[in-house]
């Protein structure tokens, strides 16, 4: 007896199984039997108009927001670059004003002492300077001494002096060059 039990209960178990495969199959059949529901090109595109219709005012109000936070960003970077420019013109600035001092009493030392010398211990000390820089010093020096220095000097780079110092006084100096065609009025 207890081997019909257990063939038995071992047959139910059978039978449970082929009657779920059997049921699987049979749902199986009918869903692939079913046709699919007929989607119209106008249902969907009339769904695509709204769902795009509701979600364009959020997507345009992202839009702004990103616009807005790059043009946040790129006003922090301008102003940023106007500090640091104007940094830089403040130290520019300082360091000119130090310099045009400096240069000015430097200039104002050495034609001192171009005053205390001699004309014939001067005059080539002279010649060796660039000559911008001496026909300056020369320039500020008293008419009688400045002739008496540039007659101890070199006649060519007296000469060449002496243009300088009269290119200097002349007052189309910084104007258009005469040979300059002029601009059509």
């Amino acid at each position: 007896m207890t081997e019909t039990l257990f063939t038995v209960s071992v047959s139910r178990t059978l039978a449970r199984r082929v009657l779920a495969a059997a049921t699987v199959l049979t749902l199986v059949s009918q869903v692939g039997a079913q046709q699919p529901a007929t989607v119209s090109e106008t249902s969907t595109g009339d769904e695509i108009q709204k769902f795009c219709t509701n979600i364009a005012d959020a997507a345009r109000d992202q839009r702004y927001l990103l616009q807005k936070q790059e043009l946040e960003k790129l006003q922090s970077d301008v102003d940023e670059r106007i500090r640091t420019l104007e940094d830089r013109t403040a130290e520019y600035q300082d360091w000119l004003k130090r310099r045009n001092d400096f240069l000015a009493r430097a200039e104002a030392g050495l034609v001192d002492i171009f005053k205390t010398m001699k004309p014939d211990a001067a005059a080539p000390q002279l010649e060796e300077m660039r000559m911008e820089i001496a026909a300056a010093i020369i320039m500020q020096l008293p008419a009688r001494q400045s002739a008496l220095f540039l007659s101890e000097m070199d006649p060519q780079k007296a000469g060449m002096i002496s243009t300088i110092i009269s290119s200097a006084s002349d007052p189309n100096t910084s104007k258009t060059p005469p040979n300059t065609p002029k601009a059509p009025s």
